[in-house]
């Protein structure tokens, strides 16, 4: 249960964390508070804040540049935080942010297929090489950054400027799901040969096999999710 444990300390150090953005003042562009400075404001271990930074980065609402500091993210980055907010206020369930994924995804793999350029590819196979590194690491917090930047790395391959904004928004608000389901058995195991089989399909220019991959990961982590939750 240690994992599970870890995963709820961080949360609320999550909610923490976004109360004192809101009370102390800070805006789109401030360097924030230190690791240092919120251990100490949390009272919870470095490990907690860190996984917690790395979270509210994977949303969009920080920015880790490193040597420098942690920094609240641009107005420019959040200009989909209202839809993001909309999912949220709305208690749109982690199944319905599947199906609409179902819709999209499969043809953003397609098209990263079709479109994506040598950097693109380049830069999808580092961010993949780094999920893959931290997942046997047991690194969750890093792992889901990972995850998340793959996915838009792929919409963004697209060059299509409407999809990028709709996956990038989309998979923010589902950060909340990863976590819940990180202590699904096999669940990170089979993300990461999914994974290797969507970019095998876009590097080789298989517009079809990517999208026939793309949809057996998204349903394939549904379908998980869902019967981790019937337990």
């Amino acid at each position: 249960m240690e994992p599970v444990t870890r995963i709820r300390l961080s949360e609320s150090a999550v909610d923490a964390i976004k109360q004192m953005i809101a009370d102390d003042g800070f805006a789109p562009g401030d360097k924030f508070y230190s690791e240092n400075d919120l251990k100490a404001r949390l009272g919870v271990s470095r490990s907690s804040v860190r996984e917690a930074v790395r979270i509210l980065e994977a949303r969009g609402q920080l920015s880790v540049k490193h040597g420098k500091g942690i920094f609240i993210t641009d107005s420019e980055s959040q200009s989909f935080d209202a839809f993001v907010e909309w999912l949220k206020t709305n208690e749109v369930s982690l199944r319905e942010n599947f199906e609409v994924r179902l819709m999209i995804e499969p043809q953003v793999a397609r098209l990263s297929a079709i479109n994506a350029t040598p950097e693109d590819i380049a830069q999808l196979a580092c961010v993949h090489e780094q999920l893959l590194r931290t997942a046997n690491e047991g690194n969750a917090a890093e792992t889901i950054v990972h995850d998340r930047e793959f996915h838009r790395l792929l919409s963004q391959a697209t060059r299509n400027k409407v999809l990028f904004a709709l996956i990038r928004s989309l998979v923010r608000s589902q950060i909340d799901g990863w976590i819940s389901s990180l202590h699904i058995p096999n669940r990170l195991e089979k993300t990461m040969v999914e994974h290797s089989r969507i970019l095998d399909a876009v590097r080789n220019g298989d517009a079809e096999a990517a999208m026939v991959e793309m949809t057996t990961h998204l349903n394939n982590a549904l379908e998980d999710v869902i019967a981790s939750s019937k337990r």
